[in-house]
């Protein structure tokens, strides 16, 4: 059985993968891999990445979405002792894999690396569960006030917990290692509710909710070469919506009016921010909602 089994969804990222089809030798060491990389279109040839014949190309036909490009992947991907679900856009630094394969080995169900931009600056890519009271804090303070008290805030920003390996709630999903009874115990990625966004949110909640742990790993590190899929006021919009999707399926619909609530607050105080006037207009219309990329959900 092999190593790792790594999961990509591509959206026009054929400028993107060379590069980190080229970095995973260095990043997983002795251990053995294969990519399924999953074409979420349909104009642009992959074709290739299968001249390494440890790469192996998915057609998906139509662009499935992260979620649903993530679930035809792995039903396309080998077997493996760890699977790794990878953003296209991105290099893996040396031991990336061997450092969160070792974390899952020791009894992690699951591990996430600490992820640079495009600059080699530390990205704030640990998060803490989503409450009313967080939204609310992120929507008054947003980046300022890194040291306030952590029910006032979703994002991690303290430097101190970036240094050591720790338990978390969860992380940004550029990378994320699952053992593989996990991948099997928890099932596939909600594509009915997050075409785009907050999978990962919801994912983690899932392998959490069953009693499983989440290792941030900093000896495991990767590097976001800024390229991706891109932005647009309707990503934007549904980056917004889908995090109040998320709080409606885990929780009440007074508790979620109250979360969506502050979402308003945020990028209606914010109405210069790239997005904040769309995702006020989808926060607000079911008309807008059905507008998004995905549609209505």
């Amino acid at each position: 059985m092999l190593d790792v089994s790594i999961v990509i969804v591509s959206y026009y990222s054929g400028r993107d993968l060379p590069p980190l089809i080229r970095s995973i030798d260095d990043a997983a060491g002795a251990l053995s891999w294969h990519a399924t990389v999953v074409n979420n279109t349909t104009d642009e040839s992959l074709a290739h990445l299968s001249e390494d014949d440890r790469v192996t190309v998915v057609e998906a036909g139509a662009n499935l979405g992260y979620s649903g490009g993530l679930n035809l992947g792995l039903t396309m991907a080998p077997e493996a002792r760890v699977t790794v679900f990878l953003n296209p856009d991105l290099v893996l630094r040396t031991g990336a894999l061997t450092a969160l394969v070792a974390a899952v080995d020791g009894g992690s169900d699951a591990a996430v690396p600490r992820i640079l931009d495009a600059t080699g600056v530390r990205q704030d890519s640990l998060r803490r569960e989503p409450t009313v009271l967080s939204a609310f804090g992120e929507a008054v303070f947003g980046d300022a006030w890194a040291r306030r008290p952590q029910l006032l805030a979703e994002t991690v920003r303290r430097d101190r917990a970036y240094r050591s390996e720790h338990a978390i709630e969860w992380a940004t999903g550029a990378t994320l290692a699952v053992r593989a009874d996990v991948v099997a115990a928890v099932g596939a990625w909600d594509a009915d509710r997050f075409f785009l966004y907050s999978e990962e949110t919801d994912y983690c909640r899932r392998i959490r909710s069953r009693g499983g742990s989440i290792a941030y790993v900093p000896d495991s590190v990767v590097q976001h070469r800024g390229g991706g899929s891109g932005t647009s006021p309707h990503l934007d919009a549904l980056l917004e919506v889908n995090k109040l999707r998320y709080f409606q399926k885990w929780h009440g619909p007074w508790a979620a009016g109250a979360f969506g609530t502050a979402l308003l607050l945020r990028n209606a105080i914010r109405p210069h921010r790239p997005g904040a006037r769309a995702a006020v207009r989808a926060l607000l219309s079911s008309r807008a909602r059905a507008e998004l990329p995905g549609g209505p959900r």
